[in-house]
């Protein structure tokens, strides 16, 4: 049983969560000389990084298309830093800005209440205490990734073997020796697929969709530092030849091994979509190797194997779903013209989804990765300045909740 909620006026905007784009969104408020209050369900910042990603996980881009604002990544850092080293630098970022997010703080609902004006966030804590933060600002930075997507296939109850999400997947050398099928073919299901090849497993990987195979770099920069450049001189469609005809110098015929290109090319695509590239580390050497099987949809799962839509059936020990994450937002947030209550996604594409009605703001939902929720975070900040210095006579001296009576 909850016990009475605490009600605690902030009167500074409210930021829900304290992954990269909460960061990001807290940092450049700061520099504007306004305060926030950022709540995390977790016990640390960019819990998504931390907690739920494999130990071989790198930035996929170089490091200066990742770093928030006003901090780059320190020079000794490689061009792809590693997991820790990102975390390093998350942490590093939130000390130097001394931003000091409230922990264990679930959000369980956050309304407008239209007769006192402000926003309303009720959260619960480790003890299922309950308070109330009240606003005239709320800013949505639980991101895109904010729960995992575990799809239900026929006869997943009957398997009898561990069937994981990648959120749970740390490293192969679990599955040495074992048959692990990975279902997902963008850049996660390919790197999982890769550290079980690499720590002698033999995976298998379910490619039920189109999807476009770049490789990582290309004539001696990365693909998606060249394609940017290529972007402020030729229109998109020209690029993507460009892109696809180097692709297939390197990296052949990706076709013959099972994955199939869509229609529209790489970049056109994540305009449309949102859909990302993968962007190869290895992975197509082993699939053209043998060593990583490429299988198509699956029709149903049984005892310890799995029927694929061709017909074949194989046996496996263990099956890893790398099948993403969706926004929570509909969950909690009692708002339904700025988000879609179909995906958790800003209603407006980027670049103008940053921005709702009646102070509630969204940072990091631009399927554009951290380059897209710097933007977000600039943007927000610069707005709620102009409130800010408008306003600035009737605020009260801002106290932390951790210090409030």
């Amino acid at each position: 049983m909850s016990t009475l909620a605490r009600c605690i006026w902030v009167p500074c905007p409210v930021i829900i969560g304290a992954g990269p784009s909460g960061l990001a969104v807290a940092a450049c408020l700061k520099e504007r000389g306004i305060p926030s209050l950022i709540l995390e369900k977790a016990n640390c910042i960019a819990s998504l990084w931390k907690l739920k990603t494999y130990d071989r996980l790198r930035l996929h881009l170089p490091k200066q298309f990742c770093e928030l604002p006003f901090m780059p990544f320190p020079e000794n850092f490689p061009t792809y830093p590693t997991k820790t080293q990102f975390v390093a630098y998350l942490e590093l970022y939130k000390n130097s800005f001394g931003l000091d997010p409230v922990f264990n703080k679930t959000v369980v609902s956050a309304e407008f209440d239209d007769q006192c004006g402000f926003w309303r966030i009720k959260t619960l804590g480790l003890k299922q205490e309950e308070t109330e933060y009240v606003s005239q600002w709320l800013i949505v930075a639980t991101g895109e990734n904010a729960d995992e997507v575990v799809p239900r296939i026929d006869g997943m109850d009957d398997f009898g073997g561990p069937i994981l999400h990648t959120s749970s997947y740390k490293s192969g050398l679990l599955f040495r020796g074992k048959d692990v099928l990975v279902v997902g073919c963008e850049n996660s299901g390919m790197e999982v697929s890769l550290d079980l090849c690499n720590s002698n497993a033999r995976p298998s990987l379910v490619v039920r969709d189109s999807v476009h195979v770049l490789p990582q770099e290309m004539l001696g920069k990365s693909t998606f530092g060249l394609s940017m450049w290529l972007l402020k001189w030729f229109p998109v469609r020209l690029v993507d030849r460009f892109l696809l005809l180097v692709s297939r110098f390197m990296l052949g015929d990706t076709e013959k091994f099972g994955l199939h290109r869509p229609e529209f090319g790489p970049l056109e695509l994540k305009n449309r979509s949102g859909k990302t590239p993968v962007l190869d580390v290895g992975t197509l050497a082993k699939i053209k190797s043998g060593n990583i099987k490429v299988c198509l949809g699956i029709k149903r799962i049984t005892h310890r194997a799995v029927e694929f839509v061709d017909g074949k059936k194989e046996n496996f020990d263990a099956i890893i779903l790398a099948t993403g994450y969706k926004s929570n937002v509909p969950q909690w947030l009692k708002e339904a013209d700025m988000f879609s209550e179909e995906d958790g996604m800003p209603k407006e594409a980027f670049p103008r989804g940053w921005k709702g009605e009646r102070g509630l703001y969204a940072v990091g939902f631009t399927k554009r990765g951290l380059l897209g929720a710097s933007f977000d975070a600039k943007k927000i900040a610069e707005d709620i300045e102009r409130q800010w210095k408008a306003e600035a006579t009737n605020f009260m001296p801002y106290i932390h909740p951790l210090t409030s009576s």
